[in-house]
């Protein structure tokens, strides 16, 4: 079997690697940082017009796009926007739900935010601070990826204690928002309060295990984003070790850095691999999706942290300073480890998953 991307993945892949090179430099992640950040609306829109948001693209499309955005730290909401938030609609929503969003999502015409969760904590039915009554919701959700610049929210509501997922337009009566400070400013969060604000249900999407399977097919691009990034930091530290001299040889010549790298790089590799296999489970919506989607998204969150560290303990004096863009790498991999779950929650996910594989298979033997 072969995980690997198609010719038309690794075609979309190269076009998404010229463009973003062109359009998001380490300088417009790095403005991300200021205050007030760059508006990303001509990005996204351009991102739009390319086809990158459309329904169709399929889940390996969408998965070349989330490794070449998390490479280039772009600082679009792709991730909780596209792969969570519009996700949930398409695969929740009523006919008339879909076709009054998901089109406007496509256009890059409105942006949408997942809201699942109050607090730092792991998502679950104990995290949900909504509570729906008569079709309005009450209560807050932080932090909300992209909470500022959202049309619409998908907001995690109690409804007499089953967890479901409602659609709330961010401009209607009774929603508040303010922007909350996290370690990657370049993908701004927020803070908001719903006070009997008018929630439509998605029919699909009530009980947890219906919002966790979103959860589980989220993960996967999340995890190649994790792995772009990774490379990306790799890349540079390889490249500064080839460049950088010390008592007349370059330092990558010395044990030290080679075996730091090599570490990396096999974490890298292990992570591609696991997050190919999930990229497959996705797409052909198998039954081992949630124990793939887990793997991938533990190994991915852990390789692109070493990465990021590693390639800040490469770069040594200069590597700890705002001057170098090695601290965009160790922010944007703290980030991505808690946006969809934080890494306790994948790993028991993983852990709960290969129990029950195990007794399904030890069921289908007949072995006790």
């Amino acid at each position: 079997m072969n995980f690997d991307f198609s010719d038309e993945s690794r075609l979309l892949r190269d076009q998404a690697r010229r463009f973003l090179a062109e359009r998001c430099p380490p300088a417009l992640v790095r403005a991300a940082l200021d205050a007030p950040p760059p508006d990303i609306a001509a990005l996204w829109g351009d991102i739009a017009g390319l086809g990158w948001l459309g329904a169709g693209l399929g889940a390996e499309a969408v998965c070349v796009l989330a490794e070449e955005l998390g490479r280039a730290l772009a600082p679009v909401p792709f991730l909780s926007g596209i792969c969570l938030a519009a996700e949930a609609i398409a695969r929740a929503g009523s006919p008339a739900q879909q076709a009054g969003w998901l089109p406007r999502l496509a256009a890059g015409e409105a942006r949408a935010a997942p809201a699942l969760a109050a607090g730092a904590g792991e998502p679950g039915p104990r995290a949900i601070r909504a509570v729906l009554r008569n079709d309005t919701i009450d209560g807050e959700a932080w932090p909300v990826p992209d909470g500022m610049g959202a049309a619409v929210f998908v907001v995690a509501a109690l409804d007499q204690d089953v967890p479901v997922l409602a659609l709330v337009e961010a401009g209607g009566a009774g929603v508040e928002r303010s922007h909350l400070a996290t370690i990657d400013p370049s993908l701004p969060h927020a803070r908001v309060t719903f006070r009997a604000a008018p929630a439509s249900v998605l029919p699909g999407a009530r009980g947890w295990n219906a919002i966790a399977a979103i959860l589980d097919r989220a993960a996967v691009p999340a995890a190649f984003a994790a792995v772009g990034g990774a490379t990306a930091a790799l890349e540079r530290a390889v490249a500064y070790a080839k460049e950088r001299h010390a008592f007349g040889r370059p330092i990558g010549s010395f044990q030290a850095i080679k075996h730091k790298l090599a570490d990396v790089y096999v974490a890298v590799e292990l992570a591609r691999s696991n997050a190919w296999y999930a990229c497959w489970a996705l797409e052909a919506d198998a039954g081992a999706l949630t124990l793939a989607a887990a793997t991938a998204k533990v190994s991915a969150d852990t390789a692109f942290f070493h990465a990021a560290k590693e390639n800040i303990q490469t770069h040594g004096g200069i590597g700890f300073t705002w001057e170098d863009d090695g601290h965009l790498f160790y922010r944007r991999a703290q980030l991505l480890a808690h946006m969809i779950g934080g890494p306790r929650f994948w790993k028991e996910r993983t852990v709960a998953a290969l129990e029950t594989a195990n007794a399904a298979g030890a069921n289908a033997t007949g072995i006790n």
